[in-house]
């Protein structure tokens, strides 16, 4: 598993009051989801797709670097106290990312094509965030090995 930890300037328009971050979940997930896009394409990775939804579930982001094309999941903290972000991401979700992952390479007949399972952990603090990259963070479920498309 290949980690490449990124950090940049504080976040400026993280809305605050005093010393509590007043921030929705739900913006807090879409800021991390930008963060994470703007990383991936710093790093070359062209995003074929974001919040690619099908009856299975939902992908974040689906990006192509050279020839390998990108299930990436997205989690965002404001810190590890409960864990890292990555973490969240169980054998349960695992197998959700992985069934729209294999709906996905059927619609658009992406058979010929190598894939991979990455995760893109967010921290967002007061004083920046800070990004993991986490490349083949996880495999294709064994049961779903040899499932036709």
């Amino acid at each position: 598993m290949d980690i490449a930890p990124f950090t940049e300037q504080p976040f400026a328009t993280l809305p605050h009051d005093n010393s509590r971050m007043t921030i929705s979940k739900k913006s807090l997930g879409a800021i991390g989801e930008q963060l994470a896009i703007d990383f991936l394409k710093k790093n070359d990775y062209r995003i074929v797709c974001q919040n690619y939804r099908c009856p299975f579930g939902e992908i974040d982001i689906i990006a192509l670097k050279k020839d390998v094309l990108s299930f990436i999941e997205v989690k965002t903290r404001r810190s590890e106290q409960f864990g890292h972000p990555q973490e969240a991401i169980h054998g349960r979700k695992q197998h959700h990312i992985a069934k729209v992952a294999l709906a996905f390479i059927q619609r658009y007949r992406l058979q010929d094509k190598k894939a991979q399972f990455d995760v893109v952990a967010v921290y967002i603090t007061r004083d920046g965030h800070r990004i993991e990259f986490i490349q083949n963070a996880f495999d294709l479920p064994l049961h779903l090995e040899g499932v036709p498309y």
